[in-house]
């Protein structure tokens, strides 16, 4: 195969990826606007936090159901309906008068957003040839962080313009009419078309992503691949999930979706305005414009994580990640002591907060340069009150540039790994006939944890100081790392087909020797009878368990405990579970 896909991939792959782009660019937009709503509206840190939790909130029933309607419909099907629901959102953000639409507008774009984040890396996952699987799901999350680049650099040129804000919301319509246009000329999964029974469907469309220089044994090898896969896999029902070959999967999907919201991410990209605003940069302006260099990163890092996720693979990137992400939160974390200290924004009186830092993080308080003190909002006596903060002593500013290098380093880690890895995985891990369904758990607990991080962060702020929840943050990282090690396995140039294999067997990764592919499964005409089923089977399971297995159990014991559970009553698939 060429070095490089045909133009066909990179053509659908750009369309599909306008989905990733819309969801990037609605879950970024909010961090400019936000910081000019809640002026203009008067909105509380709880109106604010469920400004921005309206999105997960309905990302998350968007995730969940879109793996049933990808099955039952298909992939186009889902994608076009999320691009309509992109545009009904944007329109009603738009045009909203008052907080209770705004919050209406957020959940149907995260309807959306949902959607998109499950079916997007799932089609080019199915799509893509395996020498450049990595590279290519992983271009679904540069278009996210391109489009929360696009986000920050549009709120920062339209912070100063008045209702500046809405047209940052009515610009996102226009990517997703885009994806409308080119959605006649994107093809179905040819996993979807097999199933359906739709072969030679199915070929023509290999021909066209394995290229015309690719002899047709290549594609005739891909095909018989889903095929077997198809024969022998029998979960097509959620309850299937709970078989100890798809639930392994699963466990491994949700945790690193958990872990990477989790990991405070999305707090970085919904508040970051918010958050150097009290590091001490000024003006909304000026933390708009950090912001854009942040996302910048986070974009920049993603490409570099295109050109190495083939060659280092999933673990060694995810492991690199977790720990300089840790880093990042722990200087963080003291950067905050700096310009805050540790202080809970629980006080009874404006007055007793010291630092301009901690004042202006409570709701009731602004900060007077003039008296150098805390006062109560609209206090007649400080005419100078205001919600920013001048970095005026060594220690505020050595706190502000600390916190702006540990938030560089923090996304740049980030994007290095966990921000593309796990969408990746799940997009990999499990079997043709569970993938929707499976992925799209994984992508609900993607969002369910993403509301949580996204309403509560700014409330742990007052109530664990700022640094207290960026440490909590690191802290849970720390089992992420374990986790990682002990379950996550390696699927570099694996077929999907084969991947699955990985998870049969009781074997943690980190005891498994390199990353060949498992054994072939077995043709239909091994399957003739009831013996040959339970003895290919339990052929199968060996060769699968040579690694996997502890040395000093003998491939006869297992065979014949396998078939002495057969007669007790339970099968052989059973047992290899």
């Amino acid at each position: 195969m060429s070095a490089v896909p045909p133009r066909f991939v990179f053509f659908v792959v750009f369309c599909i990826t306008i989905g990733g782009l819309l969801f990037g660019y609605d879950t970024g937009v909010i961090s400019g606007a936000l910081v000019v709503i809640k002026d203009e509206w008067h909105l509380s840190n709880t109106q604010q936090e469920f400004i921005v939790g309206g999105t997960t909130l309905g990302a998350i029933v968007g995730g969940l159901f879109a793996g049933y309607f990808a099955d039952r419909w298909g992939r186009r099907v889902i994608t076009f309906l999320a691009s309509v629901v992109f545009i009904i959102g944007a329109l009603i953000m738009t045009f909203s008068r008052n907080y209770s639409v705004l919050i209406s507008g957020r959940v149907v774009v995260g309807l959306g957003v949902g959607a998109a984040s499950m079916v997007v890396p799932l089609y080019i996952g199915e799509l893509a040839p395996k020498e450049f699987r990595g590279r290519l799901v992983t271009l679904n999350v540069l278009a996210i962080t391109g489009g929360q680049l696009i986000a920050y650099l549009i709120a920062w040129g339209l912070a100063d313009v008045h209702n500046g804000w809405r047209w940052m919301f009515a610009i996102s319509a226009f990517p997703a009419a885009v994806q409308l246009c080119c959605l006649p000329w994107l093809p179905e999964s040819p996993r979807v078309l097999i199933r359906r029974g739709k072969e030679d469907r199915a070929r023509a469309i290999l021909h066209r992503v394995y290229g015309s220089k690719v002899p047709d044994s290549v594609v005739d090898e891909e095909l018989e691949s889903m095929h077997r896969a198809m024969r022998t896999e029998s979960a097509t029902r959620y309850r299937d999930l709970l078989h100890a070959t798809n639930f392994r999967p699963l466990v491994v999907a949700c945790v690193l979706q958990l872990m990477q919201q989790f990991s405070g991410f999305n707090t970085a990209m919904y508040y970051s305005a918010t958050i150097l605003k009290m590091a001490g940069f000024s003006s909304t302006k000026s933390a708009t414009q950090f912001s854009i260099a942040i996302a910048a990163t986070n974009m920049v890092m993603t490409i570099a994580a295109i050109a190495i996720i083939d060659r280092y693979g999933r673990r060694k990137l995810l492991l690199v990640s977790f720990v300089g992400m840790i880093l990042g939160l722990i200087l963080l974390g003291i950067a905050f002591i700096f310009i805050v200290g540790l202080v809970k924004i629980t006080k009874d009186t404006c007055a007793e907060y010291a630092l301009c830092g901690a004042c202006t993080l409570d709701d009731k308080c602004n900060w007077s340069p003039g008296a150098g003190l805390c006062a109560s909002k609209g206090d007649g006596m400080f005419p100078d009150l205001t919600d920013a903060c001048d970095s005026t002593t060594t220690r505020e500013r050595a706190g502000t540039w600390l916190a702006l290098a540990s938030l560089v380093f923090y996304v740049a880690l980030y994007a290095i790994g966990l921000g593309n890895v796990p969408w990746l995985v799940q997009s990999e891990i499990f079997a043709n006939g569970i993938r929707s369904k499976a992925g799209s758990i994984a992508t609900a607990t993607n969002w369910v944890s993403n509301f949580i991080v996204s309403v509560t962060f700014l409330t742990m702020t007052q109530h664990i100081t700022a640094s207290g929840t960026f440490w909590f943050y690191a802290g849970i990282l720390s089992a992420g790392v374990c986790f990682v090690f002990a379950m996550v396995p390696e699927t570099k140039g694996l077929k999907l087909e084969d991947v699955q294999k990985l998870f049969i067997g009781s074997s943690l990764p980190f005891l498994a020797r390199g990353t060949s592919a498992p054994p072939p499964l077995p043709k239909p005409d091994d399957l003739s009878s009831d013996e040959g089923v339970q003895d290919t089977a339990a052929e199968f399971s060996d060769a699968a368990a040579t690694t996997n297995a502890p040395p000093s159990i003998t491939r006869h014991e297992r065979r014949s405990s396998r078939r002495s559970s057969s007669g007790s009553g339970t099968s052989a698939s059973l047992v290899n579970r």
